[in-house]
C-alpha cells in the first residue's frame, strides 16, 4: 500500500507483484511494480506509465490493483510457458480468473506484448483447471509412452477425478503429498474410492516420486491394466 500512495492518485499495484497480492506468487520481489497514469517516479518503486480500462482496476485486501488477467497479461512475455500456465489454472482454482476475462483482457490489447503468452495458454487450456503441475504433465507423459489421451478432472460418481480413461473406466489418482497429507484428504480419498469400485471403476495411484524413478515401468503397468479392462 505504502508503494501504491507513494505513486499518486489513480496509481495501482500491477506485473509481478499483483502476481503476489492475488497469491498466485508466493514471493515479494523488489522494487514493488506499481502502474501510473501519470510521470510520477518515487524511488524504491518500479513503476510502468500505462493508462488502464476500468475493468483492468479493483482491489483485493483492501489495496488498488490490476485485475489477475490484466496481471497475468502484463507478466506473461517474461514467464516460461508452464509456470504461466500454472499461475492461470491457479487463479481459477482460487476463483480470481476465468478464461473470459483473459479472453477479453487480450482483445483489448491486441498489440500487448504478453498477448501471444496468453493466447497460447488459453487456446490449450482445459474446460476444468488443473491442481498441480503433476497433472498438467500427465497428458503429455501418456503420449510419450503410447497411452491414450486421459480426460483430466473428469466427475465420476459425483466425485472429481484427477484423469479418467473413459472407454476402460480406469482412473489414475495423481498423488502428491501437497494434495493428500491431511485427514480430510485422506478420508475423501477413500470415501471416493469406495463409490467409484461399487460403479465398476479401477482406481491406480500414481506418485510424482514413482514417475520420476522409472516412467518406462509406470507406464508399461498403466499400459497392462487399461489392456485387461478393454478385453474384459
Amino acid at each position: 500500500m505504502a508503494a501504491v500512495l507513494a505513486c499518486g492518485p489513480g496509481a495501482v499495484l500491477s506485473h509481478g507483484s499483483a502476481l503476489t497480492l492475488w497469491g498466485i506468487w508466493k514471493r515479494w520481489d523488489l522494487p514493488f511494480d506499481v502502474t501510473v497514469g501519470t510521470d510520477r517516479r518515487p524511488r524504491g518503486v518500479q513503476v510502468h506509465r500505462n493508462k488502464l480500462d476500468d475493468q483492468d482496476l479493483t482491489t483485493h485486501l483492501d489495496i488498488p490493483v490490476t485485475t489477475l488477467a490484466r496481471a497475468l497479461l502484463d507478466q506473461a512475455k517474461g514467464m516460461p510457458q508452464k509456470s504461466l500456465n500454472r499461475a492461470i489454472n491457479n487463479g481459477r482454482e482460487a476463483g480470481y480468473v476465468h478464461i473470459s476475462q483473459l479472453e477479453d483482457v487480450v482483445d483489448r490489447n491486441p498489440r500487448h506484448p504478453g498477448r501471444p503468452a496468453i493466447e497460447y495458454c488459453i487456446g490449450v487450456a482445459p474446460e476444468r483447471p488443473s491442481k498441480s503441475d503433476f497433472e498438467d504433465d500427465f497428458p503429455a507423459f501418456c503420449a510419450r509412452y503410447g497411452l491414450p489421451q486421459p480426460e483430466m478432472n473428469a466427475s465420476v460418481c459425483g466425485h472429481t477425478v484427477d484423469a479418467l480413461f473413459v472407454k476402460e473406466k480406469v482412473i489414475v489418482e495423481l498423488d502428491g503429498w501437497l494434495f493428500h497429507s491431511s485427514r480430510f484428504s485422506f478420508e475423501d480419498d477413500r470415501d471416493r474410492d469406495a463409490d467409484t469400485t461399487a460403479a465398476g471403476f479401477v482406481t491406480v495411484r500414481l506418485t510424482k516420486a514413482r514417475l520420476r524413478q522409472d516412467p518406462q515401468r509406470e507406464a508399461d503397468r498403466l499400459s497392462a491394466i487399461l489392456k485387461l479392462r478393454r478385453s474384459a
